[in-house]
């Protein structure tokens, strides 16, 4: 899709658009970036990553959905929970290589091929990047192998190409968590309200993997009362996702809510998962990268020493499965695609003009992570914006703006309003 530039007078050069995930829906992206204006000056192109929702082949999974929407009733890390997952997944990879799939054909390398033949098909002379997520690991290979015709790359919530893994996860969820704590403790009344957040979360991370709560509640948006269960991997998840089912501002709340012996705020937010999309996201996409581009070279034991470093005293059981990618190790063995690290796991080196935007609340792409990736960008500027979470520029203004900026004028854009962005205060709960 290309969505026409706002203003009367468009720029040559239009934005392309490289969607998260990996798996995710680009076009249900597009409401987002009107509202960031990310067209204001600028055609936005929009294309459907391969085997993502609208092409062709789709790589959706409706086996893992399914699972997923069962999953919420059951022990997190459990080794049953896992037999599930791996199960499902193995459903799903036999049915697509049925139809005739190359599931090999679904990595970041040949991702982007497809967008700098995207370019040439659309008579392109130069256009900027712009990806958030999995779309900054796929921007960055694509400026590493296809230079030609880049004016400039815009990274959000980065995810470097030569650096994510499994552990990596850990070093991420330790620094957006924490971060969160930190900005409670400066805000004076959160601070009274909420002593001792890290402590906290420890104990229930490990009272409800000791003991477990199964509750049955309504999902946020009402509706049919479904099963959950919270245990200290549900917990932990929850304070991850992509798009926090648990507001950031919430977290204090609910982790001292449950640590009264009230678990309803969590507990609806965990039950948003029975009712998934089934058939929009392409985990197929997701594994097939994941398991050849980020599993590869790193064990299981790597994963809990990570785990432990990040958060010393949780239970091993929590710690030993990656946030957002439990079992994936058990699931790739099932997946079964080849190892590609040596030709993706590499720094991107570019005197192209480049912006790196971080949330310091971002718990699945951690905010450090924006200025390691510059540092083989010597053309670039990062700004990290405090109290925001994945995905950056939707969420804050100003980081819309730094973006608008950064397009007009790549090598000098104007970052002042980041300075003045502070946390929203937190939820106090009597």
């Amino acid at each position: 899709m290309i969505i026409p530039a706002t203003s009367a007078k468009a720029a040559a050069d239009p934005v392309v658009f490289m969607e998260g995930g990996p798996g995710g829906d680009a076009i249900g992206a597009i409401p987002f970036l009107i509202a960031s204006h990310v067209n204001r000056d600028r055609d936005l192109i929009v294309m459907t990553q391969r085997g993502a929702l609208h092409s062709r082949p789709n790589l959706a999974c409706p086996e893992i959905d399914r699972f997923n929407a069962t999953a919420v009733g059951l022990p997190y890390d459990a080794p049953s929970t896992g037999r599930g997952l791996v199960r499902a997944a193995k459903e799903c990879r036999d049915r697509l290589t049925a139809e005739g799939i190359d599931l090999t054909a679904y990595n970041t390398t040949e991702n982007a091929a497809d967008f700098a033949a995207l370019r040439n098909a659309l008579g392109i002379k130069r256009w900027n990047v712009y990806g958030y997520s999995y779309g900054t690991d796929l921007g960055l290979t694509y400026l590493r192998r296809h230079p030609q015709g880049i004016r400039s790359l815009a990274i959000d919530s980065v995810v470097p190409p030569q650096i994510v893994s499994l552990p990596w996860a850990w070093d991420s969820a330790q620094e957006g968590i924490n971060a969160i704590f930190a900005a409670c403790e400066a805000q004076p009344a959160c601070h009274a309200r909420y002593p001792d957040l890290s402590r906290t979360l420890t104990e229930q991370v490990r009272r409800l993997e000791a003991n477990p709560l199964t509750l049955t509640v309504p999902p946020p948006g009402g509706g049919t009362p479904v099963k959950v269960v919270l245990d200290g991997g549900t917990l932990v998840n929850l304070l991850v996702a992509d798009g926090r089912p648990v507001p950031s501002a919430d977290v204090p709340a609910a982790l001292y809510e449950l640590a009264a012996g009230n678990p309803e705020r969590l507990a609806r937010a965990q039950a948003a998962g029975a009712t998934p999309a089934v058939g929009e996201f392409a985990h197929g996409l997701t594994h097939s990268v994941a398991c050849a581009e980020w599993v590869p070279g790193h064990s299981k034991r790597d994963v809990l020493t990570a785990g432990r470093r990040a958060f010393p005293g949780w239970p091993d059981s929590v710690l030993a499965h990656a946030p957002q990618l439990p079992f994936e190790h058990d699931l790739c063995r099932a997946w079964n695609v080849p190892d590609r690290t040596a030709v993706q796991r590499i720094a991107t080196h570019s005197d192209v003009p480049a912006l790196i935007v971080s949330g310091t609340f971002d718990a699945k792409t951690g905010a450090s992570w924006g200025p390691y990736a510059g540092r083989t960008l010597p053309r670039s500027t990062a700004v990290v914006v405090p109290g925001i979470t994945h995905w950056v520029v939707p969420q804050e203004p100003c980081a819309a703006s730094v973006l608008l900026s950064f397009l007009a004028r790549p090598t000098a854009p104007d970052t002042g309003c980041v300075a003045g962005v502070v946390p929203k205060p937190f939820t106090l709960i009597p």
